[in-house]
């Protein structure tokens, strides 16, 4: 898909490029940028932790660990090569590792994020940002949503990706001309 830029006297056509071409990493430029900015992702997101993997007896972590506003846990699993390599198994054994995350769990994990050892400002954030004023009111929904992010995707991912949307609107796929 072609790219322009529009000044108030011309319109280019960007060149197409890729991440690596444009010497740009998954952790220190991608998931940086969006850690700062995660809507270009979806609107109704807030950055819970990143690199999370709180797991005993795995060393797997989530590039970024998100909340919507229905209490979905969403795992961003960001991929800086051509295809999207396997992300999509990996994106999936994720959503399955933090499916029963508790609430007291995800405070404990933003607190991370934060760098704060009192989970009270953690616990704020969170509650803030699903309107609701107490954590009985937050209760964390078992359905995670998937988002993952690549330059471009396989035909193995892509079909892996539409045939997990026959069961639910929650899996999306973004490339750079979405993000």
């Amino acid at each position: 898909m072609a790219i322009f830029r529009i000044t108030d006297s011309s319109i280019e056509k960007i060149d197409e490029t890729t991440f690596a071409r444009e010497k740009l990493l998954e952790r220190k430029d991608l998931q940086k940028r969006l850690k700062a900015n995660i809507s270009v992702l979806s609107p109704d997101l807030m950055v819970v932790d990143e690199e999370f993997g709180d797991w005993e007896d795995s060393s797997r972590r989530i590039d970024l660990l998100c909340l919507d506003k229905d209490a979905h846990l969403v795992v961003v699993e960001l991929k800086r090569t051509e295809d999207g390599g396997h992300m999509e198994l990996q994106a999936v054994r994720y959503a399955a590792m933090v499916s029963s995350m508790t609430f007291d769990q995800l405070v404990a994990a933003h607190a991370h994020f934060l760098g704060c050892e009192n989970s009270e400002k953690a616990e704020a954030a969170i509650l803030n940002f699903l309107t609701v004023e107490s954590p009985g009111e937050a209760k964390l929904s078992d359905e995670v949503r998937i988002i993952l992010v690549s330059a471009d995707f396989s035909i193995e991912l892509t079909t892996t990706v539409l045939w997990l949307n026959k069961f639910g609107p929650r899996h999306h796929l973004h490339s750079p001309e979405a993000v």
